[in-house]
């Protein structure tokens, strides 16, 4: 090792030491990490390129390869991992203990293992994964045998749960590919509400042998839930809960818990119900497990049980979770009976659809369950042209506008039409969003519309105020006098300004009322969002800008 790079490792001068070997080559820098003393390895080589950590990386044994990877943040590795190849990092996997694996492993590299079948490498990699990793690995995988070999590769119970976390796509392949106790064993280890979202997604050919090899039981809990209206929070609760008698002590309530406990979605949350199961309350474990033994479920257990029915939409419920922090909330039928409970897994999973949902209607899409990369072209036609069909009929209107007062107004004017217009719509889309997530949050009912326009007539005031300011500004002194554009006298520019000032205002009112009126005629507001109020307010914009300018300029 060269002096001046000795002493500079020596005075941990760590960054000084990674500029000065820069331009050395990987064989040698190879050799130098070799030779480096153990207390200065780590912190020289955090110090490093990721790319010229990487590529000497690969020249090293194993042990010292383990040594770096190990001491390496996960930031880091990640860095240097992006440098090397899929088959170089599978031959780095073959010699490293499963910690190190686990942290370096990816899905090419476990897909690349698969091809080699690699199964000592490959079986204990993915006994240690994450259920939702291990989803992401079976997505990628191209064959269809692979997946069946993926799925033998792992323990029953994880297999359970990957299974769950896949796409839909997915699971119906592998259900194609799997003998009748596989998949029954499958079905065995899902929670019902897991069931139930596999039955709802796939075709009736799987749905029929899925039914099949469940029991008599499972089947009529199954046909029960599915009885309920696909928006209802019955269509998403689970039956799996743990229910306890006010006559229990709380021995009695934890011996309960660990009989039934292995079959339950959520055992924290325990509801206590009488003879004919009409909820009475609910006790936490921790509540359970700060008692004494012999006190009484009745005497711990919480009476004042916030609840919702199994009629109620699902995205209420969902909020309500949110909104009180739940792990669980418990769902009745009319007669306050306990039939079931939605966890916060189902709630989130509901509000991120109904986002998505709101998401693609606001950009007049109709929305579709299917990842945008597994859509057809025709699918995403069909979800498009209708609404554009419509915007573009509707624009047809502005068109009509102009059309009448195109022989009136001077070339001046016209130019200004699209700055008029697109401000409008701009204005518009930010008080129709506002409110329709005031509304989806809800921070605002119907009752409150005389607040909600008169707030926006403020704030359009002050807006329009300071955007007709600007326009002026900009019209008679930019494009008027430093420009030498023609036109552009003090009355155009003030009618101009003056036609902002108001588009803005109605624009804002209008963005705030029409999502009200959906929901007062029980539509969804998001809807009338975004192109829906852009293309009303492009017609209003116009009408206003034309009628100002004939009637104040004398055209």
């Amino acid at each position: 090792m060269q002096k001046e790079l000795s002493e500079l490792l020596e005075a941990q001068n760590y960054q000084a030491a990674a500029e000065f070997v820069e331009k050395y080559e990987n064989e040698r820098l190879a050799a130098l990490i070799n030779e480096v003393e153990e207390a200065y390895l780590l912190p020289f080589c955090h110090a490093l390129d990721s790319e010229q950590l990487a590529d000497a990386l690969l020249l090293l044994d194993s042990d010292l390869q383990e040594k770096i990877i190990g001491g390496l943040r996960d930031e880091e590795l990640e860095k240097v991992m992006d440098e090397i190849s899929v088959d170089d990092t599978v031959e780095i996997i073959e010699d490293m203990p499963q910690e190190i694996v686990r942290r370096i492993a990816e899905v090419d590299d476990i897909l690349k293992l698969l091809e080699e079948r690699n199964y000592a490498v490959l079986k204990p990699l993915l006994a240690d994964m994450n259920a939702i990793d291990l989803a992401e690995v079976f997505e990628g995988t191209e064959k269809d045998a692979d997946l069946l070999i993926l799925f033998r590769i792992l323990p029953k119970d994880l297999a359970a749960e990957t299974f769950v976390e896949m796409d839909s796509d997915v699971q119906q392949k592998l259900i194609h590919k799997l003998n009748d106790r596989e998949l029954k064993d499958v079905l065995d280890e899902l929670f019902l509400d897991d069931t139930v979202d596999l039955i709802e997604e796939m075709p009736a050919s799987v749905v029929k042998r899925v039914l099949a090899q469940s029991d008599a039981e499972t089947r009529a809990y199954i046909n029960q839930i599915l009885k309920y209206p696909k928006d209802s929070a019955g269509s998403i609760m689970t039956i799996e809960f743990v229910s306890l008698r006010p006559t229990m002590t709380v021995d009695d309530a934890f011996e309960r818990i660990r009989r039934t406990a292995i079959d339950k979605e959520t055992i924290y949350t325990c509801y206590v119900v009488d003879e004919k199961n009409k909820i009475l309350g609910l006790v936490t474990a921790k509540d359970l497990m700060l008692a004494q033994k012999t006190a009484l479920v009745s005497d711990i257990m919480e009476e004042n049980v916030i609840y919702a029915y199994t009629e109620d939409d699902k995205e209420e419920v969902a909020n309500k979770i949110s909104d009180y922090g739940f792990l669980a909330l418990p769902i009745v039928d009319r007669e306050m009976r306990l039939v079931g409970i939605v966890t916060i897994d189902d709630a989130i999973d509901v509000l991120q659809e109904e986002n998505t949902e709101d998401i693609a209607k606001m950009a007049a899409i109709t929305p579709t369950d299917r990842p945008y990369l597994k859509t057809g072209v025709f699918t995403l036609w069909k979800t498009r042209v209708l609404w554009l069909l419509i915007l573009m009929l509707g624009s047809t209107f502005t068109g009509l506008i102009l059309n009448h007062f195109e022989q009136i107004l001077v070339a001046c004017l016209v130019a200004c039409v699209p700055m008029i217009m697109g401000t409008g719509g701009n204005s518009g889309s930010q008080a129709s969003v506002t409110v329709i997530r005031a509304l989806s949050l809800g921070e605002v009912e119907i009752r409150d519309v005389w607040k909600v326009l008169w707030k926006e007539f403020r704030t359009a005031i002050l807006l329009g105020l300071t955007l007709a300011a600007a326009c002026f500004l900009k019209l008679r002194f930019l494009d008027g006098m430093l420009l030498q554009m023609e036109g552009y006298t003090w009355d155009v520019c003030a009618v101009v300004s003056l036609a902002l000032f108001c588009t803005v205002i109605v624009a804002k009112l209008v963005g705030a009322l029409l999502p009200l009126l959906a929901k007062l005629c029980r539509l969804d507001p998001a809807v009338v969002a975004n192109p829906f109020i852009t293309t009303i307010v492009d017609a209003v914009s116009v009408i206003l800008f034309c009628g100002l300018s004939v009637a104040i300029l004398g055209l």
